[in-house]
């Protein structure tokens, strides 16, 4: 790539995630640049994901695409588990044919994570609600990994999400997985404070703690290497 120009990363959320944006900042290369598309979504419920999938997705894509990004993440773990692996990976082709860009998924990030981690008992935390954890732990179990335990914390406003304080986040994983005979923890959601305190988790719960935003960025920075290196 031509070292005159730096990487445009696409970022797809939720229009009332105010977390995903920061992480990204925070960690990505000065040589990279963050253009971000929201879809429309305050209940975060099935029925409110779904008319995002629905009504709002590959719109974004659409303007997003405007912005000509190299890479385009799909921002939200529950919706891309929300439909099943298959679903969430049609999704991610169709954003990449509206942008032009090859689309990371979250939820894919995370599993790929788990897998990669040798983990095949895993303990999740959320802070969703059940209908919502029944479908990250479907996705979770359909790679052959055991979920020993999915808590979450029953919020159905997405915006309400951030606002949990990362402390709380840490008390309340270590009170839902702690003691669990487990060989990796997972944090969901792109909303949830869960990343700036997974060093804090982990070393309290004595094992491996992943969390959607670092999975997924992880996963971002890999194709952003490369496209620096070409």
């Amino acid at each position: 790539m031509n070292g005159d120009h730096r990487v445009r990363v696409g970022l797809m959320i939720p229009s009332s995630n105010t977390v995903m944006e920061v992480d990204f900042v925070r960690q990505l290369p000065p040589e990279a640049t963050l253009h971000t598309a929201r879809m429309f979504m305050e209940a975060t419920t099935v029925e409110g994901e779904s008319r995002m999938l629905d009504d709002f997705a590959l719109p974004a894509a659409r303007d997003l695409a405007t912005a000509r990004p190299h890479v385009v993440v799909f921002g939200c773990t529950s919706a891309g588990a929300l439909r099943g692996d298959a679903y969430d990976t049609q999704l991610c082709q169709r954003i990449s044919d509206v942008t032009g860009a090859p689309t990371v998924s979250t939820v894919r990030s995370v599993r790929e994570a788990i897998a990669a981690s040798g983990a095949r008992r895993v303990g999740i935390f959320t802070p969703y609600v059940d209908d919502l954890n029944e479908r990250i732990k479907a996705s979770v179990e359909a790679d052959g990994v055991e979920v020993v335990k999915i808590a979450g914390l029953g919020i159905d406003e997405n915006f309400q999400i951030a606002q949990v304080p990362p402390t709380t986040i840490i008390d309340s994983v270590v009170a839902s997985l702690g003691g669990l005979d487990i060989d990796l923890g997972f944090v969901s959601c792109t909303n949830f404070r869960a990343f700036e305190v997974l060093p804090v988790i982990s070393e309290k719960l004595g094992i491996p703690v992943i969390s959607s935003n670092q999975a997924v960025l992880a996963a971002t920075l890999r194709i952003v290497s490369r496209l620096l290196a070409a």
